[in-house]
């Protein structure tokens, strides 16, 4: 008996397809995977943090995008949609289309109970073949919590913040956000 024969898609097929449709979808080994709609948390830490960075942005070489610049992980072929996505310099983009990232310094998720195992686990295996990748942020919505991966050479390190009073240096492009900023108007 013979296995069925998966039709796989090519990067350009999926990019066509993705272009044209109001749904997002990620790409990983030739498969689109639809991404599910966040929650009230979500979009406020989402939405905070992207503010707090953009505005320590201002009058800089930095730009910092929310959920709808896609990143390509040249690497592995994986595209995919970060919660936020920053960068300080000349933004390297694939083609004319202009709206898919190749060289992120930061990426930050914000986890949620069905994402955060991949969060943590494939999507930062992928992640971290990126040789721009420099610090890599996981978000609780569910309490305090902050997790930060910052690269040194081949190794990554892990620090964490969790008190509402802190605050979280992404040194990769010197920015300080207050942890009770990122958290503004999330109830738990």
């Amino acid at each position: 008996m013979s296995s069925p024969k998966l039709n796989l898609m090519t990067p350009g097929e999926y990019l066509e397809i993705e272009r044209k449709s109001e749904i997002r979808s990620e790409y990983i080994a030739g498969r689109m995977f639809a991404m599910s709609g966040a929650s009230r948390r979500h979009s406020f830490i989402t939405g905070n943090f992207h503010r707090e960075l953009s505005t320590q942005m201002r009058g800089r070489a930095c730009e910092a995008h929310t959920i709808d610049m896609r990143v390509k992980v040249s690497p592995t072929g994986m595209y995919t949609y970060p919660d936020i996505v920053a960068l300080c310099g000349e933004a390297r983009l694939e083609d004319e289309h202009f709206d898919t990232l190749l060289n992120p310094t930061v990426i930050v998720e914000v986890l949620s109970d069905s994402t955060e195992a991949y969060d943590r686990g494939e999507k930062f295996a992928h992640y971290r073949r990126l040789d721009t990748l420099r610090e890599y942020v996981l978000v609780s919505q569910d309490k305090i919590r902050i997790e930060r991966f910052r690269r040194e050479g081949d190794e990554w390190t892990l620090s964490e913040v969790s008190d509402p009073e802190a605050t979280l240096h992404l040194e990769s492009i010197d920015c300080h956000v207050a942890v009770a900023a990122i958290y503004e108007k999330v109830e738990f």
